[in-house]
């Protein structure tokens, strides 16, 4: 028997009811078009529709420049001034920074400068192993034990680990800091609707401006140093905590709520006893986010007084010793591989057994007590034995020179087939794209984009992506945000057409897909300057190089989440493919991929956002966008100049985090998995 078409409310079977809908969805469609594509053409006497009026334009930098002076001469609340409070911060953050950087890098010392005098050495690199060995052995067990202690005996090995110690200490003063304000401003929005409404974008704008934007006023109001960095760091790796802190609020049990409610908690001993512990999973999934952040930052943070490996990366891309930076890069690595894995064993980790009653301090702090004994064994033996002390020189091993000698002899026997591949993709490619979009009228481009957030999302993501477009235009930096836009969009297409396929290679394969995942977390792990060196030293500088470096950085998450999108769809609905006789082929396009959708939408959108922060870096390269102005005033200290443009880069990201998110939205809806 026939099962009758799906009746609406008008009585009539959905497809008749469907097709005056999708009829009025495509005349929309196209009448945006046509408009957008007659203006373009044939609106020549329309000048302001191409170039913005600078009568009109809004002197958003000179309003920036004139209240950071405000705050930094006139600002103040009665007793202290705003610089004040921004220095007294500073001496806060500073320190447990100093204490922790003594521990691990410089040892105690009496007096300042080159007149200070060590009174107490440092930890030696055997205890700090030992230490990280024992912590890695509580939280995950013995195999976790021997990769940290692995990984920490690399540094050693490859002499980075007086450079790794000062990045250590910036991040186990950064870290906290940045998880316990996440928790705090988490909280806060899980309790207030009214105030995670108004902390959203902020959030947003704190992820999606360059961190260069931002240096400057901080150099301002922090000073140079080590300090400066870590609140750097902080804003860059604090809102990942703070949203996911709400959400896991949220997602407590409602059983758990009305337990602590039928005890009688108050609202404190609610958060701090019952919400907070029984979201600890998914609270430390937001502290492995935080440590991985900070990491990221290490380079960045060194171009104000961070020190560490960050520093060397960057002197070896000054001076393009790719040997040098890639040794240094992959410390990074390394280090950020021990502290993921540790993060990630405590979260899965359960409580310890309780002590019985009466154990002695020994049996309730074994490790404590067991770390306390290495320390001083160390040293005193290190007194005696300065290789106890101080790794050996004479034990140190390098594979820098192979990697430079290996990018030297491409360059002597390719360098002929490089050029050609460069100028073919330049002048076919890359050139007339960029006129392209330099030839839209900013007009057109405004309203084609609103159009597209009113279908997508409704009026109110159409006004959001209408301002926020138009005051790209109004701010004077239309002409270089479309040169990120050709960068990053040529860069994500590249990134797509390779990490998809991919994916899609990987899904099924589970040998394939665990080595893939070994490569991807790789290049995620790695600090975005290390991309720089190789593409360099084989293409020079221009816009061809900022590509490569660019795809090389953002094409894990299209692998990622292709893969991990073909592998949530339900093995029954293949199943029903395959006895209605559908070929593999078709599985994969009329079943897989379509019901994948949404996820490899979210994964281009996080495609797009590494583009677009890996462009900035790419400035050094000699890119001749909104990238290079943030650098431009990073270097004049031009505080207005630079966070314009950093609030440009930030838009683009917004306008396509928010449409892309929305036609994910809408196909997740359309394909039922809402």
């Amino acid at each position: 028997m026939a099962t009758p078409a799906p009746q609406t409310l008008a009585g009539k079977p959905d497809r008749e009811a469907a097709a005056p809908v999708m009829s009025a969805a495509n005349i929309g469609w196209t009448a945006a078009i046509v408009v957008f594509v007659a203006l373009w053409q044939f609106g020549g006497a329309l000048k302001w529709a191409f170039d913005y009026p600078k009568a009109y334009a809004i002197p958003a930098q000179r309003w920036i420049g004139s209240s950071m002076k405000w705050l930094l001469n006139e600002a103040s609340f009665g007793l202290f001034t705003f610089t004040d409070l921004t220095r007294f911060v500073a001496a806060v953050i500073d320190f447990p920074y100093r204490i922790v950087l003594s521990l691990l890098s410089t040892g105690f010392l009496s007096g300042q400068g080159s007149s200070a005098v060590q009174i107490l050495p440092p930890l030696s690199w055997i205890a700090v192993i030992a230490i990280a060995t024992l912590i890695g052995f509580h939280a995950g067990g013995r195999k976790l034990a021997i990769l940290v202690a692995a990984c920490f005996a690399f540094l050693a090995a490859f002499g980075q680990w007086t450079s790794a110690m000062v990045t250590l200490a910036s991040i186990l003063v950064a870290v906290p800091l940045g998880v316990i304000l996440g928790l705090l401003l988490g909280i806060a929005a899980y309790r207030w609707p009214r105030f995670e409404r108004a902390l959203t974008p902020i959030l947003d704008l704190m992820q999606t401006i360059p961190v260069f934007a931002y240096l400057v006023p901080i150099l301002f109001l922090f000073g140079f140093g080590p300090t400066a960095a870590v609140v750097a760091t902080l804003i860059y790796a604090m809102p990942p905590m703070t949203r996911i802190a709400a959400l896991a609020l949220r997602g407590v049990p409602s059983e758990i709520r009305d337990l602590g409610k039928m005890i009688g908690c108050t609202r404190r001993q609610m958060t701090w006893r019952v919400l907070v512990p029984s979201a600890k999973d998914s609270l430390m999934v937001g502290v492995n986010q935080v440590i991985m952040l900070s990491l990221n930052m290490v380079i960045i943070a060194s171009m104000i007084g961070a020190g560490g490996l960050g520093f060397d990366v960057l002197a070896a891309l000054r001076r393009l010793d790719i040997g040098a930076g890639l040794e240094a890069g992959i410390a990074i690595v390394v280090l950020a591989v021990a502290l993921d894995r540790v993060s990630q064993a405590y979260a899965r980790r359960t409580a310890d057994a309780p002590a019985p009653a009466g154990a002695g301090l020994i049996a309730r702090n074994p490790y404590t007590v067991a770390s306390l004994a290495i320390v001083v064994v160390a040293a005193l033996a290190g007194l005696a034995v300065p290789a106890v002390q101080t790794y050996p020189e004479a034990l140190h091993v390098s594979t820098g020179p192979f990697f430079s000698d290996i990018v030297g002899w491409i360059n002597v026997n390719f360098f002929d087939t490089l050029e050609a591949l460069k100028n073919a993709v330049l002048l076919n490619v890359l050139v007339p794209f960029k006129r392209l979009l330099g030839g839209l009228p900013w007009a057109g481009v405004v309203v084609l984009l609103a159009f597209a957030g009113w279908r997508l999302g409704g009026a109110r993501l159409a006004l959001l992506v209408g301002v926020l477009s138009f005051l790209i235009a109004a701010t004077g930096q239309w002409e270089k945000a479309t040169i990120t836009v050709y960068l990053c969009g040529i860069s994500v297409i590249v990134a797509a057409l390779i990490g998809i396929p991919v994916g899609i290679l990987s899904a099924e394969r589970e040998r394939l897909w665990r080595w893939v995942q070994v490569v991807i977390d790789t290049l995620q792990t790695l600090p975005s300057f290390v991309y720089l060196m190789p593409a360099v030293m084989l293409f020079r500088v221009g816009d061809f190089t900022a590509m490569i470096a660019v795809v090389a950085y953002a094409v894990a998450p299209a692998i990622r989440y292709t893969a991990l999108g073909l592998q949530k769809v339900d093995p029954q609905l293949i199943e029903a493919g395959r006895a209605m006789g559908c070929t593999p082929a078709q599985i994969l396009t009329k079943i897989k991929l379509k019901l994948a959708l949404p996820e490899i939408l979210l994964g281009l959108n996080q495609t797009i956002m590494f583009a677009l922060s890996m462009l900035v870096i790419t400035s050094l390269v000699g890119t001749r966008d909104l990238g290079q102005e943030v650098y431009i005033a990073l270097t004049k200290a031009d505080t207005g100049r630079g966070l314009v443009a950093g609030l440009a880069v930030a838009f683009i990201a917004i306008i396509a985090d928010r449409l892309i998110g929305a036609g994910a939205a809408r196909s997740r809806k359309r394909l039922g998995l809402v």
